[in-house]
């Protein structure tokens, strides 16, 4: 399984898979995958999962919680040992993966579109994450302030900064990059429990749900469901972090991943499980779709947190534009016979990240955009598409363990990205309807 043994290939495809963000380097350590996966996976979704809390209750929301990391945790594993499962071939995208199980043609109908729009949502979300959290950073350490700056202005300074960023080669070359925003959010996610449970519950807290009405509540219900499949996505960038890693048939890669993996998941649920259960316990329905927004107190405090989220996002965003700069590098110069260049390197991901500005500039609805995007493309690429994957690949026998556990995700995955987008849609429908442009 080393990387000579790997299919055989032109010495043209050599150069290609060189140039390449996701092939071009295999030297990454065992805590790559840790800080890759963090910094993937824990991100503006915490911030909210107090809301989702908020809008489920205690039951259903801590039910939820814990069943999104055992199902994602469990999925995750499955990706890390299908990476290899073919001898002499590394399944370095996500697609290709797909293309083994489902054929050539029928596999890139299946994942790229629902890769691509995770990717491309999550590095919009990211956008108007980043831009939010300048803007209130700014606002609390200068509150004479604010409004001097529209919020489409700290979304273009946030921009900036990943157009400077996205010309860096390939994963290994950002490691510095997501190893700092891992630890951001370690850091902010702990400020946001910390803080509230230092402020302490109100004597006029409630923990009754959210809505008007019981179809309101019902709805967001489905949005909150959004959220927290939100909080828990990071598995369409995971063979193509794990393709990083050096693998020989002595030594597969799949070790030294899921090690990274498994450290990953426990700062997971140092980071979710706090920050939801406390900022819920502390706050009630009262709180925030972004639980900084919510927290006010002490200034320095909030401004600190804020100045980690931007910290973090930043690296994040580059985590989850990776892929999507291999795809149309991939597409450029393989199908449309561009050569591999540093102008044409240029030209794309600028491209992209003025795409993704442009978007999230014009339609900045943080919790709708989760809930959304959090059910309509990330529950399948999250949830079940690799229990698919694995029943057709590795098919277990019928009414074993394995097989039951994975048609039971399935179906519970299948619920999530049907009912979440509704209650999304609908946020973003009620945001909309009182929202001015570029303000």
């Amino acid at each position: 399984m080393s990387n000579c043994a790997e299919v055989e290939k032109t010495a043209e495809e050599k150069a290609i898979d060189a140039w390449l963000p996701v092939t071009s380097s295999r030297t990454a350590k065992w805590w790559y995958s840790t800080f890759h996966n963090v910094t993937a996976m824990v991100g503006a979704g915490v911030l909210s999962l107090p809301f989702a809390m908020s809008d489920m209750g205690w039951g259903p929301g801590v039910t939820v919680m814990i069943l999104s990391w055992i199902i994602t945790l469990y999925t995750l594993w499955q990706m890390v040992e299908m990476h290899e499962m073919v001898p002499g071939k590394r399944f370095d995208r996500y697609h290709e993966l797909g293309q083994h199980a489902f054929g050539e043609k029928l596999g890139l109908y299946i994942v790229v579109p629902q890769q691509v729009v995770v990717q491309v949502s999550t590095c919009i979300i990211y956008m108007v994450t980043g831009g939010t959290s300048l803007k209130k950073f700014h606002d609390t350490v200068r509150p004479n302030e604010v409004g001097s700056i529209k919020l489409t202005g700290f979304i273009a300074i946030f921009a900036a900064a990943q157009f400077l960023l996205s010309l860096s080669p390939n994963f290994n070359s950002i490691s510095l990059i997501s190893l700092v925003a891992a630890v951001m959010s370690l850091t902010y996610a702990t400020i946001a429990w910390v803080a509230s449970l230092t402020r302490g519950v109100s004597s006029d807290v409630s923990y009754t749900l959210r809505g008007a009405s019981d179809a309101a509540k019902v709805l967001n219900f489905f949005n909150a469901l959004g959220n927290i499949a939100f909080a828990y996505a990071g598995h369409s960038v995971v063979l193509e972090i794990q393709a990083t890693i050096p693998s020989t048939p002595e030594k597969p890669s799949k070790k030294p991943m899921w090690k990274g993996v498994i450290f990953a998941y426990a700062i997971v649920a140092i980071c979710y499980f706090p920050v939801a259960f406390v900022g819920y316990y502390v706050y009630g329905n009262s709180v925030d779709d972004n639980i900084l927004v919510t927290l006010e107190k002490p200034r320095w405090l909030i401004a600190t947190a804020n100045l980690f989220v931007l910290v973090h996002v930043i690296g994040s965003y580059q985590v989850y534009a990776m892929p999507v700069f291999d795809m149309l590098e991939t597409f450029l110069v393989k199908n449309l016979k561009f050569n591999p260049s540093t102008q044409l390197r240029v030209i794309t991901r600028s491209s992209f990240v003025a795409i993704t500005m442009f978007i999230g500039m014009t339609f900045p609805f943080f919790g709708g955009l989760l809930g959304f995007f959090g059910g309509f493309a990330l529950a399948p690429t999250t949830y079940f598409l690799p229990c698919i994957i694995w029943l057709i690949v590795r098919k277990p026998r019928r009414f074993s363990f394995s097989w039951c556990i994975n048609y039971i995700f399935i179906i519970l995955g299948v619920t999530l990205m049907i009912l979440a987008p509704i209650g999304g849609l609908r946020n973003i429908i009620l945001s909309a309807s009182s929202y001015k442009f570029y303000q």
